[in-house]
Order: structure tokens, then C-alpha cells, then sequence
């Protein structure tokens, strides 16, 4: 299971989500495939950070402490291992 964090090309809006398929997750939201969504809405495809759990529980326990983090220590968590905001992934 992993949890992500994406974001628009300005780095200036931010989504976490959780997922068991981060490259599926990705392409979806790269593509727009979901309608109506938030990340469709606010150009949202580039994955600044993430990190895999073995069990879906523990997953969602840090998905939630991400999502109720201040917008200050998401730039750390993202900048602590990726100070450039490259897209960590390339879909094929």
C-alpha cells in the first residue's frame, strides 16, 4: 500500500491519497479518468512523494496524519526527499 502526495506543475495545490497500485493511481490522475475529482479539477499529476506500507490499516492511519498535516510541514515531508518537486514517476 502506499501513500502519495500529488501535485499542479506550479506546486501550489496539494492531494494525498492512498493507494495498493501507486503506477494505476498515477496514470489515472494524469489522465483525468476520474470525473468530477479534485485532482482533475486542479491540473493535479505530478507524484512529489510517497512512501509504501506493508498493510493497508497502517496506510490509511498515515494518510489521515498526512491529510491533517499544515500546509508548512507538507513542503517538509515533500522536500526532505524531493527538494526539487521532480514527478517521481514516468508512465510507458
Amino acid at each position: 500500500m502506499f501513500v502519495y502526495i500529488i501535485t499542479n506543475y506550479a506546486n501550489t495545490v496539494f492531494y494525498t491519497g492512498v493507494t495498493n497500485n501507486i503506477q494505476r493511481r498515477v496514470y489515472e490522475h494524469k489522465t483525468g479518468i476520474v470525473d468530477n475529482s479534485f485532482s482533475k479539477k486542479y491540473h493535479l499529476y505530478k507524484l512529489v512523494w510517497f512512501e509504501e506500507f506493508n498493510s493497508p490499516k497502517e496506510a490509511i492511519v498515515i494518510e489521515k496524519k498526512v491529510k491533517d498535516m499544515r500546509r508548512e510541514k507538507k513542503l517538509k515531508l515533500i522536500k526532505d526527499k524531493n527538494p526539487k518537486f521532480n514527478d517521481l514517476i514516468t508512465l510507458r
